[in-house]
């Protein structure tokens, strides 16, 4: 319980940082909207899957801009970590008599929960993608996003943990994050790559997270082939643009958070 309660204290501060920034607030709002609208149109104005006419482009790079957004979003958050070390902050709290381990949780649980309520933005956008969403498909979505998020910050916690600097910790991240992006199957399939891509595209563990966001994204969907409706999941399935089932997506995404989270507690224990 004295954990949890450290848990808390820190999740909530992080919230309250967060939504006392208002140029923070600003770029939350505006950063997916630019994601979709920007990067989003001006990719598929150009480019076409040509799998179905009803099967476009924006359809399919939609899941990738949540996963970007995540992404961005998360591995940042933990740059609150060095802010805190060199304001005096972190100190403060490590020297107080509570496990370590639960400030670094504290700390993912809090950019994890930012994350999420920013992807919440872009789940509002789906109906102008062309994508149906129920209530229950929004809550799977926003679990699946946390649960991303949740691995991801505690990669940038698992980093921060030991850096002194804020523009090593961003360089650092910046080499990481690209490739784990581009390689994660959001802006093109894994079947369409070439081989030697394919092998670094099923080792990204951000494949699983993109693959479950479209497994969740197009299970209400139909689209209509030959004046018959058919499901968009069934349809990328069989187009090769979906690679695994829900199930195997979310047990490797919530391994890889489990492991990460872990070994973030563990360095952030450990750091002097």
């Amino acid at each position: 319980m004295h954990a949890l309660r450290v848990i808390y204290v820190i999740w909530l501060r992080e919230l309250k940082a967060f939504f006392r920034e208002k140029g923070r607030i600003i770029g939350m709002i505006g950063q997916p909207l630019l994601y979709l609208l920007i990067v989003g149109q001006g990719i598929a104005s150009g480019m076409s899957l040509n799998r179905s006419a009803d099967f476009d482009y924006l359809k399919y790079i939609y899941p990738g801009i949540i996963g970007m957004s995540v992404l961005f979003t998360s591995v940042f958050s933990a740059l609150s970590i060095i802010w805190d070390r060199e304001f005096g902050f972190l100190k403060e709290v490590l020297v107080a008599p509570v496990p370590r381990s639960a400030v670094a949780l504290g700390k993912i649980c809090g950019g994890a929960t930012i994350a999420m309520m920013q992807s919440a933005i872009l789940i509002v956008l789906a109906p102008f993608v062309g994508v149906t969403l129920s209530v229950l498909v929004v809550l799977q979505l926003l679990l699946v996003c946390f649960l991303i998020s949740f691995a991801v910050t505690s990669l940038g916690v698992l980093i921060a943990a030991r850096m002194r600097s804020m523009q090593g910790f961003q360089m650092l991240m910046n080499f990481l994050i690209m490739p784990l992006y581009f390689l994660s199957g959001a802006m093109f399939p894994l079947v369409s790559a070439p081989r030697w891509m394919q092998v670094l595209m099923r080792i990204d563990p951000l494949t699983y997270g993109v693959d479950a966001l479209r497994n969740v994204i197009y299970s209400e969907t139909t689209t209509l082939v030959a004046g018959s409706a058919v499901s968009l999941v069934d349809m990328a399935r069989e187009s090769g643009l979906i690679r695994w089932g829900l199930g195997v997506d979310l047990a490797f995404c919530t391994l890889v958070a489990g492991l990460l989270s872990s070994l973030a507690a563990y360095v952030f224990s450990t750091a002097d």
